[in-house]
């Protein structure tokens, strides 16, 4: 089992009760942004071993009395169908999937702000769908010259023209399908409105990286930089909560550049700024729950790495250049390490291809075995090196079948006879359901079955890009996947 640098309890405790501080200190009323994953924050779980990837949202729901979710959507999203990368679904049909977790969770969900609200038929036909599903809807609408124009944001013609979110919690989370969906300037408008109003509220921002009291080159860090390296934003220390009480702070640029207006529009508002840095504004207790150093900047060495795979893998798509490469190329030679270091199935993976002649993969359990898998006609690289992984730890013979032949013969003429496909081979999932069907006769399968669990926090390597179906059902098992920036076939098209 791979050794633990973080408590998660703790953190939990800490978090929940930084917030209802923070809700007090405001007289009872809090608009609270949440960046970063809330659900499924498997970048945290990686970097911090013992991060559970659902524990902010546990930590939320431990304040679900008290609390309420806006998600706010920019219009123009809507009008480009922007997708997410991760989930590969558009941000429309993601703040649905949103309201229906939040829901799941027992949170409740109050209303949908559109931002940039511009007439469209598909902002108009998404506004219509929202409130046809019962959700209440309110338009925001573009400020020109935000955030630097204050006087005009702050009139009839800026804030005073935005709809009004009608709320009954006294913590208010704004959250988003994504970046740029401008869950800052929705805080800053309800609060402007709440205070017309005659109701105190307050603003706070929570974000998990990067961690503010941890130094600006601690891998943690620098791994949240690796993370975001084809935006524009850069970790840098915060100069005026440097200068308001001698202590360095970690933030991050565009919360550094903008803060200035920020604390004006703020002290315009509820007569003054509550804070005197950027970093005043967080509410992250990441930093106080690291229970391990040295674990902790070993694993975000190894994201740094991964994430530098990800980026020749997306240069290799055409989904990025050469400037996020080069900036974690630039991470790597700070911290003196290489693709070559800390992930020998890397090596591993490469080692086997060349003595086969065809891909390979390379799986590093979290004792520091290695099982490879080559391609067969039978199965992938991908789904070989699952097997063999599952045998290892259920100590059974590389040479042993643990599916039956009478199991995968009838899968192999179902793909090639009637669903069309030219490939006889394998997925990792069609795998794991032949291994499933075999459990009810073999021992040996019901014990590598038995050993799923065990799979976690394994380092996986393929010599080539692979399928999406292979890489969502390593990322469903807990395995870290990196690939070799190459196809396995010279075709135009792939999926």
């Amino acid at each position: 089992m791979n050794p633990l640098g973080f408590d998660n309890e703790k953190y939990r405790r800490l978090q929940s009760e930084k917030i209802k501080e923070r809700i007090a200190s405001f007289g009872g009323k809090l608009y609270l942004e949440l960046g970063g994953k809330l659900f499924d924050d498997f970048h945290a779980s990686r970097v911090l071993p013992g991060f559970a990837p659902d524990s902010k949202i546990r930590m939320l729901t431990e304040l679900k009395d008290d609390a309420e979710i806006i998600i706010a959507i920019n219009t123009g999203d809507i009008e480009k169908n922007k997708v997410r990368g991760d989930l590969g679904i558009t941000y429309d049909l993601d703040v649905l999937r949103l309201i229906d977790a939040f829901r799941s969770v027992g949170l409740y969900v109050g209303s949908v702000v559109m931002t940039q609200y511009k007439e469209s038929s598909q902002a108009n036909s998404f506004k219509a769908k929202l409130e046809g599903l019962g959700i209440c809807v309110y338009k925001h609408y573009a400020i020109s010259g935000y955030p630097y124009n204050v006087p005009l944001i702050l009139s009839e013609e800026g804030f005073g023209k935005n709809e009004f979110a009608e709320t009954t919690r006294s913590l208010i989370i704004v959250t988003a399908p994504g970046p740029g969906s401008g869950k800052m300037a929705t805080c800053l408008s309800q609060i402007y409105h709440e205070n017309r109003r005659g109701i105190k509220a307050g603003y706070a921002k929570f974000e998990t990286f990067p961690v503010w009291n941890l130094p600006l080159s601690h891998p943690v860090n620098l791994a949240y930089e690796a993370a975001t390296a084809d935006l524009a934003d850069v970790n840098m220390l915060d100069p005026y909560h440097l200068e308001a009480y001698g202590v360095p702070a970690v933030n991050y640029n565009r919360d550094v550049e903008v803060f200035p207006v920020l604390s004006t529009i703020l002290g315009n508002i509820l007569g003054e700024s509550p804070y005197k840095s950027p970093t005043d504004m967080g509410v992250n207790m990441v930093g106080y729950c690291i229970t391990d150093d040295s674990v902790v900047s070993l694993a975000s060495k190894k994201e740094i790495i991964r994430r530098y795979f990800h980026s020749l893998v997306e240069r290799r798509k055409g989904n990025g250049g050469d400037s996020a490469i080069h900036k974690i190329e630039l991470l790597m030679r700070q911290l003196s390490i290489s693709v070559d270091d800390l992930r020998p199935c890397v090596l591993s993976a490469l080692e086997r291809a060349e003595e086969t002649g065809a891909p390979a993969v390379a799986i590093e359990l979290p004792d520091g075995r290695i099982a490879t898998g080559k391609t067969s006609p039978l199965l992938g690289a991908s789904s070989a090196a699952l097997l063999n992984a599952l045998k290892m730890l259920a100590d059974i013979g590389k040479e042993v079948d643990v599916i039956s032949r009478r199991v995968l013969e009838p899968i192999q003429n179902l793909k090639t006879e009637n669903l069309g496909n030219h490939n006889p081979r394998l997925h990792t999932d069609e795998v794991l359901i032949a291994l499933a069907v075999s459990a009810a006769d073999s021992k040996k399968a019901q014990r590598a079955m038995a050993c799923l669990p065990e799979l976690a926090g394994a380092e996986v390597h393929s010599t080539v890009i692979l399928s999406q179906v292979d890489i969502a059902t390593f990322r469903k098992l807990g395995l870290h996947l990196t690939c070799e920036p190459n196809y396995q076939t010279k075709k135009l098209f792939h999926n």
